[in-house]
């Protein structure tokens, strides 16, 4: 009798499973649902991100502030004689040439600065309280680059008050492939130096976090680069496997959170970390879970991390057991439901 009981209480085991999980068979979205619904999420976190970029960009100055330098193209007008207005290009060395003035040194200076300078020079010999105008027509000198992960990538005017967040508003804000972290190439890393230099910015921190001594001034010539997100990939028994962005420091337990946390059927004793290593080969490293299904140390997941989640036996036994009714009878059927 004790084979018929052992076999009669597994029967109930199942039966007992297959009324407990078989509604929730129809309950979960679909994963490409779900999947869909992160997508959204990460894009309205991105177009917050950029709210608040361009909330703390200053995208409006005056032409006066310019900084005039080599190649740039500019017109010249005294208002007490049309015949001392002139059209000239900066020289290479920051000079023009003004009819009665001569050669007139202008680069680096801002337009009304360079439109004060000018009338100093006519007042001194020529000219009782000139008044000069300066209308820049072409303006190459003072060009900063922002490439990479944003909006528009290409190359923009400066001027002598642009910051880092004022060239990333130009650009358009980044995309929602973009990382945090952005990258300062500057010419001078400082006045006179001219050994380049790269800088690393922390954009969360910058804008979210309001250390605004980030916000680093943007000169002629700077390149900006905004490199695409880190990822990794979630795979096994989890609700929504795949690949996911890393925009900020992000942990094991926090991966299994983008992947929809773990499905279950899932192994909730340990998971796997599959990380390359320098010499390009893979390492397996197996984490042990705590009672609640938590990697108990704060790790950081690694560009190119692929977390395993194993399936339990027992755990897809019990969620993949179901009922079928019909004529002549009712019978227990079994469906994996890691597929």
């Amino acid at each position: 009798m004790k084979p018929a009981k052992t076999l009669i209480s597994i029967a109930a085991a199942i039966l007992i499973a297959a009324a407990t999980t078989g509604c929730a068979r129809n309950g979960p979205e679909p994963q490409s649902l779900q999947r869909a619904a992160y997508d959204a999420e990460q894009s309205k976190i991105t177009e917050e991100f950029n709210k608040q970029v361009f909330s703390k960009a200053d995208m409006f100055y005056s032409r006066a502030e310019q900084v005039l330098g080599p190649g740039d193209l500019i017109e010249v007008k005294v208002f007490e004689d049309e015949k001392l207005n002139a059209e000239v290009r900066i020289s290479s060395r920051g000079w023009i040439s003004l009819p009665l003035l001569g050669e007139v040194e202008i680069g680096g200076l801002t337009a009304s600065g360079a439109e004060t300078h000018i009338e100093e020079r006519y007042e001194e010999t020529y000219i009782k309280n000139p008044h000069v105008s300066i209308f820049v027509k072409e303006h190459y000198s003072q060009r900063v680059t922002v490439v990479g992960e944003v909006e528009n990538p290409g190359t923009y005017d400066s001027h002598t008050r642009q910051r880092l967040l004022d060239a990333i508003a130009l650009a358009g804000g980044l995309t929602q492939d973009a990382g945090r972290i952005a990258q300062i190439r500057k010419l001078e890393s400082a006045p006179g130096d001219k050994s380049p230099q790269t800088y690393m910015v922390d954009l969360d921190k910058l804008v979210n976090k309001g250390q605004t001594e980030l916000n680093i001034q943007i000169n002629a010539g700077d390149v900006i680069f905004i490199p695409k997100a880190g990822s990794f990939f979630v795979d096994g028994a989890v609700r929504r496997p795949g690949k996911y962005r890393i925009q900020d420091v992000v942990t094991i337990n926090e991966a299994l959170l983008a992947a929809g946390g773990m499905a279950p059927y899932a192994d909730d004793d340990e998971l796997i970390l599959l990380r390359r290593k320098e010499s390009g080969q893979r390492e397996e490293i197996r984490l042990q879970l705590d009672e609640k299904g938590r990697v108990p140390d704060k790790i950081a997941v690694q560009d190119g991390d692929i977390i395993l989640v194993e399936s339990s036996f027992w755990g897809k036994l019990f969620h993949g057991a179901g009922i079928t009714l019909g004529v002549p009878g009712a019978g227990v059927t079994f469906r994996d439901p890691a597929r």
